[in-house]
C-alpha cells in the first residue's frame, strides 16, 4: 500500500471509527505457512482468525479481527504486512 492509500485510510478511519474498536483485516496470499504465519505473528493471541483456501489450494485468504485501540495502531499492522512479499492487503 503507498503512503497516499495510507493516508486516506487514516482519514476514513479517524472519520468512522471510534476507539477501540474490533477492526477487521483481510488478506490474500500464496498458501506459504511462512508467509501465513508471518501475517498471522502481526496479531495478539486474541485475534480471532479465519483462513480459506481457494479452491487448488494456491492461495489462502485470511480474515484477521482484533481489538484495535487507535488508527495508528491499524496502520502500523497495514504498514507491516505491506513489507511481506506476495502479500495483498484488501
Amino acid at each position: 500500500m503507498s503512503e497516499d492509500k495510507f493516508a486516506e485510510l487514516r482519514k476514513k478511519l479517524d472519520e468512522t471509527q471510534s476507539y477501540p474498536t474490533v477492526y477487521m483485516f483481510k488478506f490474500i496470499m500464496d498458501a506459504e505457512h511462512r508467509k501465513i504465519a508471518l501475517v498471522e505473528n502481526l496479531f495478539s493471541e486474541n485475534a480471532e482468525i479465519h483462513t480459506k483456501e481457494s479452491d487448488k489450494g494456491k492461495y489462502i485468504s485470511i480474515t484477521i479481527k482484533e481489538v484495535m485501540m487507535s488508527t495508528d495502531e491499524i496502520i502500523l499492522i497495514y504498514n507491516k504486512a505491506s513489507d511481506i512479499k506476495g502479500v495483498m492487503i484488501l
